[in-house]
C-alpha cells in the first residue's frame, strides 16, 4: 500500500440543481449561469484544484458551462466528461485540444460509460453493460493516439475510423489527464490499462481499499502506475454536533414516497457502483452512519455518490487523511448549498489538511492583505491568534 502524503481538493458546480433540502422544492435555488460562475470564482478564490461538472440528460451541457465558465477564473481546472458511444473519438478529440487552449491548460477528462439505460436510450445507445466497456476501450485507443499526434484507421466491432487525425494539438501533452469510474470487473481493466486516475465513490475505507489494491495490482501487471480520488460530498460545521444536526436538515422533507422512487429509479441500472451505493443504506433511513462520520442520507434520492463526511473540520480532515492513507490523492467534494459549502470547506479544512502545492488559497496579490477579519472601532485589526471554539474543546475532551 502507498498512502498518498498530499491531496489535490477538487468542488462541483451543480448544473442539475442545489438547495437547502434534498427532494423538495422548499430552500431550492435557481441555479443560473450567474449561479455557477459565482461557484467556479469563488472555488477559483478559495484554491480549489478543479471542479467535476456533471454529464447526463439531468444537467446543463458540461462543455458548454466549462467553455463559458474557463475565461472567468484563472488557475481552475475542469473536469470534463466523454460519453464513449455518444460521441467518436475524433470529435472528442478536436474537443478537448479546443478547451484545452482556450483555458490555457486547465481541461480534466472523466470517461463515462453511463450506467442508466433508460437515459442512455434516451441518447441513442442500445449497449449492454460489456459493450458499453468494450466501446470505451477502442474510444481511449483511438482518442490518445489523436491526441499525441498520430493518424488513426480504426475497424473495430464498434468504430470505424479511417485517416483520423488532430490537426491543432492541445496544451498538456500528450493529452489532458484521464479520469475514470467504475466497480465493475470490466470497468477495473479499462482503468488499469488507460486512465491516469481512477475514481470511486465514497465507500467505507475499508471496501475503497480494496477497490485500490485490485486496481493497483491490475496495472503493475501490465507495467502502468494509476492514481486514485473519491468522490464525497462534506457536511461541515465547526462542531460535530451542529454538522449532524446540518445533515439531518438535508433529508428532513423527504418522505418515504419520494425515497421508494429514487430507488426504483437506481434499481433500473446496471452499473455496479450505483448498486454498491444502495446497497450501503438499502432506501432506509434509520442506518445511515455506515461508518465512523461517513454518512449515506444523500444517496436515499440522489444518483451516483450518495455519500457524506459529516463533523467538525478536524474530524473531517482525520478521515479524508484515512482515505490518503490508502493511496487516495484527489478529492471530488461537494455540499449543500454549493456556494455557501465551498466557503465553509476551504476556510474550516484546509488549514487541516497535506494539500498538494496546486491545491490552497493562492498568493494575494490585491486587496487589503487579509485575512485577518473586519477592522475593529474603524481602528485596530483583530489579533492573528488560533481561534478556539469552547464547545468543540469540551466535546473532544469528553
Amino acid at each position: 500500500m502507498s498512502a498518498a502524503e498530499r491531496a489535490n481538493v477538487l468542488w462541483f458546480i451543480p448544473t442539475h440543481g442545489d438547495g437547502h433540502h434534498l427532494g423538495t422544492t422548499v430552500g431550492a435555488r435557481a441555479v443560473t449561469f450567474n449561479y455557477l460562475k459565482q461557484i467556479a470564482q469563488a472555488a477559483d478564490e478559495l484554491g480549489y484544484y478543479g471542479v467535476l461538472l456533471p454529464t447526463g440528460r439531468s444537467c446543463e451541457d458540461s462543455w458548454v458551462i466549462a467553455s463559458a465558465l474557463a475565461p472567468l477564473t484563472r488557475r481552475l481546472r475542469f473536469l470534463v466528461a466523454f460519453r464513449p458511444g455518444l460521441q467518436p473519438p475524433t470529435v472528442a478529440a478536436r474537443m478537448a485540444a479546443t478547451l484545452d487552449r482556450v483555458s490555457e491548460g486547465r481541461l480534466l477528462i472523466n470517461i463515462v460509460t453511463g450506467g442508466d439505460p433508460a437515459e442512455n436510450a434516451g441518447d441513442g445507445i442500445f449497449l449492454s453493460h460489456a459493450e458499453r466497456y468494450e466501446i470505451t476501450r477502442e474510444f481511449l485507443i483511438a482518442w490518445k493516439a489523436l491526441m499525441a499526434g498520430d493518424t488513426v484507421n480504426v475497424d473495430g466491432k464498434h468504430l470505424r475510423i479511417e485517416d483520423g487525425r488532430l490537426l491543432f494539438p492541445a496544451v498538456q501533452q500528450p493529452h489532458p489527464p484521464l479520469y475514470f469510474g467504475g466497480s465493475s470487473d470490466v470497468a477495473s481493466e479499462v482503468a488499469a490499462e488507460h486512465v491516469d486516475l481512477y475514481l470511486t465513490w465514497g465507500e467505507p475505507p475499508a471496501q475503497v481499499a480494496e477497490k485500490i489494491a485490485h486496481v493497483r495490482r491490475l496495472a503493475e501487471a501490465r507495467g502502468r502506475t494509476v492514481r486514485f480520488g473519491i468522490r464525497l460530498h462534506v457536511v461541515v460545521r465547526r462542531t460535530t454536533s451542529a454538522a449532524w444536526d446540518a445533515a439531518n436538515d438535508l433529508i428532513a422533507h423527504l418522505d418515504e414516497a419520494t425515497i421508494a422512487a429514487a430507488q426504483a429509479a437506481f434499481a433500473r441500472m446496471d452499473s455496479v457502483g450505483q448498486q454498491r451505493m444502495r446497497e450501503l443504506h438499502g432506501g432506509r433511513r434509520d442506518k445511515l452512519e455506515i461508518s465512523p462520520n461517513l454518512w449515506a442520507g444523500i444517496g436515499l434520492v440522489r444518483g451516483g455518490a450518495g455519500t457524506a463526511l459529516v463533523g467538525d473540520a478536524e474530524t473531517v480532515a482525520a478521515r479524508m487523511r484515512e482515505y490518503m492513507a490508502l493511496g487516495i490523492d484527489s478529492f471530488i467534494l461537494s455540499g449543500y448549498p454549493h456556494l455557501e459549502e465551498s466557503y465553509r470547506f476551504a476556510e474550516l479544512v484546509f488549514p487541516h489538511l497535506p494539500l498538494a502545492d496546486t491545491t490552497g488559497r493562492p498568493p494575494v496579490v490585491a486587496g487589503n492583505f487579509g485575512p485577518f477579519g473586519e477592522t475593529i472601532a474603524n481602528d485596530l485589526r483583530p489579533d492573528q491568534r488560533p481561534l478556539v471554539h469552547p464547545v468543540t474543546r469540551q466535546a473532544s475532551s469528553s
